[in-house]
This record gives C-alpha cells, sequence and structure tokens, in this order.
C-alpha cells in the first residue's frame, strides 16, 4: 500500500526557515511527479511546488524565490525548503505523488503536516 509521510513542520517567526520531508513507500518513487500542496481554512487547497520525474520544477507565484523543492530517488524521498517566511505561508502542507498512464492519472496524498508563521 502506498503512503506518503511527512514530517519538518512547526512554527517559525516571520523571516525564519522550514524544512519539509515526505517518505514515499509502496510505490515505484522515481516514476511519479511530486507535489506539494497547501491549504488553510476557508480556501481550496493549491498547488506550492512541484517536480518531475527528471527533475524539472515549477512554483506558485508567491513562493518563488522563496521555495526549493527538490527529491531524493535513492531514498524515496521530496523534500521543500522553505526560507524567508510570511504569515500567509501558514497553512497544512500535503505531500501529493501523481502518474500518468494510459489515459489514466493516479495520484496520492499524504495526512498533511502544520506550517505556522507567526511572531
Amino acid at each position: 500500500q502506498v503512503q506518503l509521510v511527512e514530517s519538518g513542520g512547526g512554527l517559525v517567526q516571520p523571516g525564519g526557515s522550514l524544512r519539509l520531508s515526505c517518505a514515499a513507500s509502496g510505490m515505484a518513487f522515481s516514476s511519479y511527479a511530486m507535489g506539494w500542496y497547501r491549504q488553510t481554512p476557508g480556501n481550496e487547497r493549491e498547488l506550492v511546488a512541484q517536480i518531475t520525474t527528471d527533475g524539472s520544477t515549477n512554483y506558485a507565484d508567491s513562493v518563488k524565490g522563496r521555495f526549493t523543492i527538490s527529491r531524493d530517488n535513492a531514498k524515496n524521498t521530496v523534500y521543500l525548503q522553505m526560507n524567508n517566511l510570511k504569515p500567509e505561508d501558514t497553512a497544512v502542507y500535503y505531500c501529493n505523488a501523481r502518474r500518468w498512464r494510459n489515459y489514466r492519472v493516479v495520484t496520492y496524498w499524504g495526512q498533511g503536516t502544520q506550517g505556522t508563521v507567526s511572531s
């Protein structure tokens, strides 16, 4: 069974940093595009960053230049380095795995981890 287990969330002051990790198991990790999403109360889940199987990345405009997504296929892990954090970055962050094959998409989600930016 596929599992995505997140860690690294917590409370930081504005301008601080957090490093989120998502460890995957039960799947061919290197065959999946990976992503980080976030959600706040009253809002829909939004894409923060994604990384393809060949290492290409994409970021939401609100986090460009501050966040970096990376993956280590040998460790079946995807990371999100978050620097210069702002209060509006406060959200539940979710790890996502997605794979397309034969007109179908398979998506998996982690349980979510809380990141809070406050003074």
